[in-house]
């Protein structure tokens, strides 16, 4: 049996968002920002964020990301994504994993997220990890068109599903 190598993670940097905005630019799912909202989301004068990125241990590629926004005691999962070739293998779950970490100790007892109703893989991952469906926007997206699903997922618990 081949060991699946695990990522490394650590906080998003200015010089990380050339990779960043490749792999989002790669994957239909997921968001398109511009370079100046990437840099916008990692400015401290800024609302706060967390933003984390999935990189390959021994190459030092990102291969993943997340970000977040905080609003204690709720926040928002504005973006993850990973890389093609790393889908499947654990790393949107270590990326999950390290981010709610990361908003616990910043005080959100609840972080919520929205995602495509087609977007089946992503649903998958969620609900696995112990987030609910809590409601729906109709036709939210367009190109195609479809719902936005509303999920939740409660952080209160130091030792909590992720």
């Amino acid at each position: 049996m081949i060991a699946r190598e695990l990522p490394r993670i650590r906080a998003m940097a200015a010089a990380d968002l050339p990779q960043v905005m490749e792999i989002a630019a790669g994957l239909k799912d997921a968001p398109h920002w511009t370079l100046a909202a990437w840099r916008a989301a990692l400015d401290p004068a800024g609302p706060r964020r967390i933003a984390v990125v999935a990189e390959d241990a021994q190459t030092g590629t990102v291969q993943g990301f997340a970000v977040a926004a905080l609003q204690p005691p709720d926040a928002e999962l504005e973006s993850i994504a990973v890389a093609p070739e790393r889908q499947r293998q654990g790393w949107g779950r270590r990326l999950l994993g390290a981010l709610t970490g990361e908003l616990r100790r910043s005080s959100v007892a609840e972080v919520h997220l929205e995602v495509r109703a087609s977007n089946e893989a992503a649903r998958a991952l969620y609900a696995r990890l112990g987030f609910v469906e809590t409601g729906r926007r109709p036709r939210y997206y367009a190109a195609p068109e479809e719902d936005a699903v509303l999920l939740s997922l409660a952080l209160a618990r130091a030792d909590g599903p992720i």
